[in-house]
């Protein structure tokens, strides 16, 4: 970046460090400040708390005496999905500490100067969403040989929550969920696996899957067809959504984009 020299000086230029930049990753990297461990542990993590965050309504609807406790946990998973956001945040914060970065370096400046993250924003959601919406009955006709699948309301869909869990899906959930899950995946784990391996392919093969693996547990139904269904409808999502990481290393207006497929995906979901 140049900076405008004062009067009667000469022209100075100014080298702006983008801490999570792939140069400076890869710097980071070879110097063995990133172990192969921690991007590898985040992602697994991530699945890891949703269950638990799972598991922790349930025991108290068993405390409650209630028949089913696992099920009767499962509507509230933008209750507490939060926790699970907590988990990510605090081990992100830890690792990004030992490599001398920021946790807000992991998302970088927004750019809404002339709106421009705003309109790449705009331009990633019409780019990822048609990946979902195609994806959605190919899954459903693999894993239960029909496009109209069983959308277990109560659980997934149709859920029937008081009113304050309904405005805290709709004011906190969506708010926090999305810049965690880019940031975890995209900005934090994407850019090491790739500069660990050399390869993007390999990088992007391991985000995706756990990233879709995720989708697959939150909530969590016991359920084999279901677990196929939820990954296979997700995972040509996920993986455009790496893709276009790496090719602009923009993290802003993927959350912008995240955040819009969230807020729709509360009002699909709840029970109004």
């Amino acid at each position: 970046m140049e900076r405008t020299p004062e009067p009667g000086q000469s022209p100075i230029v100014e080298t702006i460090s983008v801490p999570n930049s792939k140069a400076q990753v890869e710097e980071r990297a070879t110097a063995g400040q990133i172990p192969w461990s921690r991007p590898l542990i985040l992602i697994v993590a991530r699945s890891a708390f949703i269950i638990a965050a799972q598991g922790l309504v349930a025991a108290i609807y068993l405390l409650r005496h209630h028949p089913i406790p696992w099920n009767a946990a499962a509507p509230w998973w933008t209750v507490y999905a939060t926790l699970v956001d907590a988990g990510c945040l605090a081990l992100m914060a830890r690792y990004a500490r030992a490599e001398g970065i920021r946790l807000r370096d992991l998302i970088g400046r927004p750019r809404l100067r002339w709106g421009r993250d705003i309109f790449l924003g705009m331009a990633y959601l019409a780019i990822i969403f048609p990946f979902f919406w195609l994806a959605a009955p190919w899954a459903s006709r693999i894993a239960y040989g029909t496009t109209q699948p069983d959308m277990y309301p109560g659980f997934l869909t149709a859920r029937a929550l008081p009113l304050w869990g309904v405005i805290y899906s709709l004011s906190v959930f969506w708010i926090i969920w999305s810049p965690t899950e880019e940031m975890t995946y995209n900005g934090y784990a994407l850019p090491r696996l790739y500069a660990l391996s050399g390869r993007w392919w390999v990088a992007v093969s391991i985000v995706s899957f756990w990233w879709t693996v995720q989708h697959s547990f939150l909530p969590f139904i016991v359920n084999g067809r279901y677990v196929v269904w939820r990954f296979l409808a997700f995972l040509p999502g996920v993986i455009v959504m790496t893709l276009l990481y790496l090719w602009k290393r923009r993290l802003f207006p993927l959350i912008l984009a995240h955040w819009t497929m969230d807020i729709l995906a509360i009002f699909i979901t709840l029970k109004f």
